[in-house]
């Protein structure tokens, strides 16, 4: 939100790895209420987060299990607790599908360790530095870096073993991953996959392997899209969130 304000907000120390506002607790909130309401929560199989503070509050927020309220913590939320891992799917951070990097304080993460005392029920092993060797203070990561590294997420994603994904990310990194799968299209099949993404909002996406067809397929499945038959295996359902 007060990126809203203007440029200056963003450069601002007092936005170091920024937490969700009260209006995004209730925007977290709201979501986990139609997330649960669609019977979502008990189809995902795993939850992958960026490590940003946020993208954490909001996976545990949304997906979270049902236990103790946890009320430490940076902004905690009484409501949503970081520590339940009962009737809920796993929840993994992963450094690729973080928000565009450099020069903004507020998309530079913390500590692991860190994080490990605020997130218990996150699995942090796939992180390999203890700090933040990615973020940049004097060089904003390039569009065109952002969109390779939100294809090597891809690639990354499909040697998972879950069938349905839900991945809690940002809005630039979402638009350009998404941007560059659709330019691997012949046909669009839903332009309205490739909008920058609203605060906590929701979509899903099926991808599937390009042999299967020999063009995108325009059919029922409004969000479908490809990937190259070297990566892709299996048509895979995927729920994406920013924020």
């Amino acid at each position: 939100m007060e990126g809203n304000n203007g440029p200056e907000a963003l450069l601002s120390q007092e936005f170091f790895d920024a937490h969700l506002s009260p209006l995004g607790w209730q925007q977290v909130g709201n979501l986990r209420k139609r997330v649960e309401a669609s019977g979502l929560t008990q189809k995902i199989d795993l939850v992958i987060t960026s490590p940003l503070l946020r993208t954490l509050q909001t996976a545990v927020g949304v997906f979270g299990g049902d236990g103790e309220s946890q009320t430490d913590g940076i902004d905690a939320h009484p409501s949503l607790t970081a520590t339940a891992t009962v009737n809920c799917p796993p929840i993994i951070a992963v450094e690729l599908c973080r928000e565009r990097l450099g020069v903004h304080p507020c998309d530079k993460r913390r500590s692991i360790s860190e994080y490990h005392s605020l997130f218990p029920a996150i699995d942090f092993k796939l992180i390999e530095s203890e700090d933040d060797k990615l973020w940049k203070a004097d060089a904003r990561e390039p569009f065109e870096e952002v969109t390779a590294r939100g294809m090597e997420f891809m690639k990354w994603l499909w040697t998972r073993q879950e069938k349905e994904i839900a991945v809690v990310s940002h809005g630039i990194f979402l638009q350009q991953t998404l941007n560059a799968l659709l330019n691997d299209c012949q046909t669009s099949p839903n332009q309205e996959l490739c909008p920058r993404f609203t605060n906590c909002e929701i979509r899903s996406v099926v991808i599937v392997d390009q042999s299967i067809r020999g063009s995108c397929y325009p059919g029922t499945i409004s969000g479908e899209l490809r990937l190259p038959a070297d990566v892709a295996k299996e048509n895979i359902p995927r729920e994406e969130v920013s924020n």
